[in-house]
């Protein structure tokens, strides 16, 4: 007869350092980007320091608001990002910086004049080149709540300080963000394209590294299908992808223990760290690597349970 057990190794309960103040980081992106990891930006630093060499190029296959390029550009972390997302809107943005019409898209935002009526009236317009679609975007993106891009989003009613529609309207702030990114546009390789295959496309190369943000979507998780239009994606499929690239990766995903489990399947770590959402409470998220011992302050997980079976003896079944 066989025994069954669980045994478990949690270490969730070691103490969470406090979350990181994104205050204390230097704001980039031109996006407010639901999800964004602005937040993160310490610990990605942190991580490619603890590699044993440089590398070369960064693949960011959900780039959003492209704050980890952004930063790995600027303290020359690396050489190039390549950054791949596939909004056409989102993309539009990105695509209108790399074509060095950013001068231009920081203009048009200087001189536009912020009021609803003005907002609806430019958002009813069908745009007919990519600059102009990539100005829609950057409204939307100040005027809807939360930044939420996806469809179904509202119009900010209150905003900070009662402020309303143009409470997240910067001009002046925005327009600088713009023309600071034309110091690094030549080291941006952006693609409006599938994260996955542009992933498998570089993961032959030793000096490429891997920053995965995917839509939270894992076990029927909905944060991820309210804030992006392209929210599906085969995530047991990004595991394998993950398993199988030369260069190092790290992975952030919601607290889901579907997700641990396939982290677990694959043997990779994970380690929980904080964060705050946009509500200011603090909660926990999940990094995922192949060694994340440079994480050592954070609580590792090892194993929701582990199964053993005893096998009685010949004499004690004779």
């Amino acid at each position: 007869m066989a025994i069954q057990g669980q045994l478990s190794l949690f270490s969730e309960e070691m103490a969470l350092p406090r979350p990181v103040n994104v205050a204390s980081v230097p704001q980039r992106s031109p996006f407010r980007y639901p999800g964004g990891k602005t937040w993160f930006v310490p610990t990605f630093r942190r991580w490619v320091a603890s590699l044993k060499s440089k590398p070369l190029v960064l693949i960011e296959p959900f780039a959003g608001g492209g704050i980890i390029s952004l930063t790995a550009l600027f303290e020359n972390l690396v050489e190039k990002a390549v950054m791949v997302e596939l909004d056409d809107e989102v993309a539009a943005v990105w695509e209108t910086i790399v074509s060095g019409d950013a001068v231009w898209l920081a203009n048009r935002i200087l001189t536009f004049t912020m009021t609803r009526e003005a907002v609806e009236e430019e958002l009813q317009k069908t745009p007919t080149t990519t600059r102009e679609k990539a100005f829609q975007t950057i409204l939307k993106n100040r005027t809807l709540h939360g930044g939420i891009l996806a469809e179904g989003s509202r119009f900010i009613r209150y905003g900070e300080n009662g402020k309303g529609i143009g409470s997240r309207w910067y001009p002046k702030t925005l327009a600088r963000r713009l023309i600071s990114l034309n110091n690094v546009v030549h080291r941006i390789d952006f693609r409006c394209d599938d994260g996955l295959k542009v992933m498998m496309e570089f993961a032959h190369r030793e000096d490429a590294i891997y920053f995965i943000d995917p839509p939270y979507t894992v076990g029927g998780k909905k944060a991820g299908k309210r804030l992006y239009r392209h929210h599906q994606i085969d995530h047991e499929h990004l595991f394998t992808i993950c398993e199988s690239l030369v260069g190092d990766f790290l992975m952030t995903y919601d607290e889901a223990e579907e997700v641990k489990e396939m982290a677990r399947r694959h043997r990779f770590q994970m380690r929980f760290i904080p964060m705050k959402n946009t509500h200011h409470a603090t909660m926990r998220e999940l990094v995922i690597g192949r060694d994340l011992s440079w994480l050592y302050e954070l609580p590792v997980i090892h194993e929701s349970r582990a199964e053993y079976s005893v096998k009685k003896s010949k004499k004690e079944t004779s």
